[in-house]
């Protein structure tokens, strides 16, 4: 990464556009531009897979669903390169006598997924597939909300609207009633203020 060419494009972009950056107040801004993008897009210099290889035994013969609610994120759109923020829940049913993996690897995860040029309907899908490749599961569901600023503040400027999404494998997307679970789940600790 070359902060230093980077910012003389920055700079070169902005001089372009006609936007001052040449007063005592703003002549760090290309260089504050590139540090930012870099910092929303570290997740790609990682393998987020990594967070589900310590894994320990399962305390139950019988496995119920593990899930983590409302995991908050920041991403950037890969169309625009402006933030938007979300919230996933996650979710997966452990195999009869399978090892589990601590509830942070799961927010772990999905914040470095979504650290980097991303789209939510990808975030999602890299999500569940990671967590179905790693871990002996029945399956694995992830819903996620979004608010994308490329719509809220630009553009159409729907301020209020916001995308769910929903990626299913497994039993979640075979099994009515397990996928009805997890709905429930996710909405009762949103009811509860879990946020949403």
């Amino acid at each position: 990464m070359d902060i230093d060419l980077a910012a003389k494009h920055a700079e070169a972009m902005l001089t372009a556009l006609g936007l001052p950056y040449d007063s005592e107040h703003n002549d760090r801004t290309p260089r504050r531009f590139v540090r930012a993008l870099a910092e929303m897009t570290a997740g790609r210099l990682v393998d987020p897979g990594r967070h589900l290889e310590v894994t320990f035994p399962s305390v139950s013969d019988n496995p119920t669903m593990i899930l983590v609610v409302n995991v908050r994120f920041v991403s950037l759109c890969e169309h625009h390169l402006l933030p938007w923020v979300g919230r996933a829940s996650v979710a997966y049913l452990p195999a009869t006598g399978a090892r589990i993996v601590g509830l942070s690897k799961l927010a772990r995860l999905v914040k470095e997924f979504a650290a980097r040029p991303q789209v939510q309907e990808r975030l999602g899908e890299q999500v569940v597939t990671t967590i179905e490749r790693m871990l002996d599961t029945t399956g694995v569901a992830c819903l996620i909300r979004g608010a994308h600023s490329c719509m809220n503040l630009r553009g159409v400027e729907a301020e209020d609207a916001s995308m769910v999404s929903s990626h299913l494998l497994g039993r979640f997307r075979d099994d009515p009633a397990v996928r009805a679970e997890f709905i429930a789940a996710v909405g009762s600790a949103n009811s509860l203020g879990g946020g949403g």
